[in-house]
């Protein structure tokens, strides 16, 4: 059982062992901007909001917290089922068989998960959810942002929430360090900012990731690139070139680099490098690098440029680098020439070119003193695919163009495109319409492929053949 039994006289667990679970930084209350509805104002939705949280303080007062970790949520609703029925005649509270069981479920959610963002987060519909403070939560379903009726009891409820996770990752979360970035078990990236930093209370950000990853197949029946690209991608990948993965925030660069890395060979030794660990290979040999951030002293943080670094040592044939942000592109484009082909990172820009400037702008934060001509002939050398995603007005994200780098002209780094995306306006429910089109140029590095025994079709690169867009 998972209380006490009162008629021996065992004392019940102290509702204060439950805050041991929970981060230091989520037991201050936050100031906050944003009021919680008074009692008048009470929608019956917010009078069931209440009645759980009531009951749920009342139940770690009641309850054996340490049994919780030894039994199963069935286990553990039957209990609690019992408990919440005897709690409700002694608060005189009457509800259907449905409500209880709802209720029941709501608390199990608040117990063993997340509270409220639990059915958002076993919704495979959803991909995004944003809290914007307690009493306003958004999420993105289909490439469209839509509020939810989903809602925390106060600020100081979330608060709870945000530190559960983060203490799970063994970071934290208060005052002198109001930011942090995190995941849950399943890869699902999060990020929070708490007062004083986010003026109307503690804001909570969870990107979901798929159970089953998305692999190239289903990139090409959800219509984001045609079968001819998917090929000529997964043949890139094979032939060990390297590729830059480029696109705006939201654009599906992690879900193409997942995608792109089912095509590495299983005897190769893969090395991934993140701040937070979000890549889903499929592979056996592969080795997970994830940053650290310095303690409460400042001291301890490990770097994605002390990753890379370390990782050469490693005996790596690949390095997947989660994302390029400052210095650390200095030392991926190093590997990149001295023997790890095949690797591939990821990079904030707007298109091919972009990304290329960005890079070169990143070396320079490396603080090495390199001239821009040599920073080019760098990634001219290193570079050999850049592959551009964007997140079209209508939400649904697409490959807009495959380029490819041909070498330097002068102090110029030459890009040729393979595909590009042809626009054709917007039908009357908003949808983009478009296709993503050979332009046809037979790319340089065909002969490269097929010096390792890989043979594309010429037809591929025709810009007259019809491009399915369906596996």
């Amino acid at each position: 059982m998972i209380w006490p039994n009162r008629k021996q006289g065992v004392s019940p667990t102290p509702a204060a062992s439950a805050e041991t679970a929970v981060a230091p930084a989520a037991r201050p209350a936050a100031p906050a901007a944003v009021k919680a509805p008074s009692v008048t104002e009470l929608s019956p939705g917010d009078i069931k909001t209440e009645l759980k949280v009531e009951l749920h303080q009342k139940l770690l007062d009641r309850i054996n917290l340490t049994a919780l970790e030894t039994m199963t949520r069935e286990q553990v609703g039957r209990d609690i089922g019992e408990i919440v029925s005897e709690m409700l005649k002694e608060m005189k509270h009457a509800l259907n068989l449905a409500e209880r069981r709802q209720l029941v479920e709501d608390i199990l959610d608040e117990l063993l998960g997340l509270g409220p963002l639990e059915p958002l987060l076993k919704d495979p519909n959803i991909t995004e959810i944003m809290v914007n403070t307690a009493f306003i939560v958004f999420v993105e379903r289909a490439g469209r942002i839509e509020e939810t009726r989903a809602r925390f009891a106060d600020n100081k409820h979330l608060l709870r929430i945000i530190g559960k996770i983060v203490s799970g990752m063994g970071r934290r979360i208060d005052e002198s360090s109001p930011m942090v970035d995190a995941r849950l078990p399943d890869g699902s990236r999060v990020n929070a900012i708490i007062p004083p930093l986010a003026v109307d209370g503690p804001i909570l950000s969870i990107r979901k990731f798929a159970k089953i990853p998305i692999d190239m197949d289903k990139l090409v029946g959800f219509g984001a690139m045609p079968q001819a690209c998917a090929e000529v991608l997964q043949a890139v990948v094979q032939g060990r070139r390297n590729v830059l993965i480029s696109g705006g925030t939201g654009s599906g660069k992690t879900t193409m680099l997942n995608a792109m890395s089912a095509s590495i060979g299983t005897h190769e030794r893969i090395v991934t490098i993140e701040d937070s660990a979000e890549l889903q290979l499929q592979q056996r040999h592969v080795v997970r690098l994830e940053t650290r951030p310095s303690n409460m002293e400042g001291r301890g943080e490990v770097t994605q440029r002390d990753l890379v670094k370390n990782s050469l040592r490693m005996r790596p044939d690949r390095i997947v680098l989660g994302e390029c942000r400052s210095g650390e592109a200095f030392d991926m484009l190093q590997a990149m020439n001295t023997g790890h082909d095949g690797s591939m990172t990821t990079i904030h820009a707007n298109t091919p070119r972009d990304a290329l400037s960005r890079l070169e702008q990143m070396i320079g934060m490396s603080g090495i003193d390199i001239s821009p001509k040599s920073a080019r002939a760098q990634i001219a050398s290193a570079i050999h695919v850049v592959v551009q995603l964007e997140r079209l007005s209508d939400g649904k994200r697409r490959l807009t163009s495959l380029a490819e780098v041909t070498g330097m002209e002068g102090e110029t780094v030459l890009l040729q495109e393979i595909f590009r995306f042809d626009r054709q306006g917007i039908d009357a429910q908003g949808n983009v319409l478009g296709e993503l089109k050979p332009t046809g140029i037979r790319p340089k590095f065909m002969e490269y492929l097929m010096a390792r025994g890989i043979t594309l079709p010429s037809h591929l690169f025709d810009p007259y053949r019809r491009m399915d867009t369906a596996a």
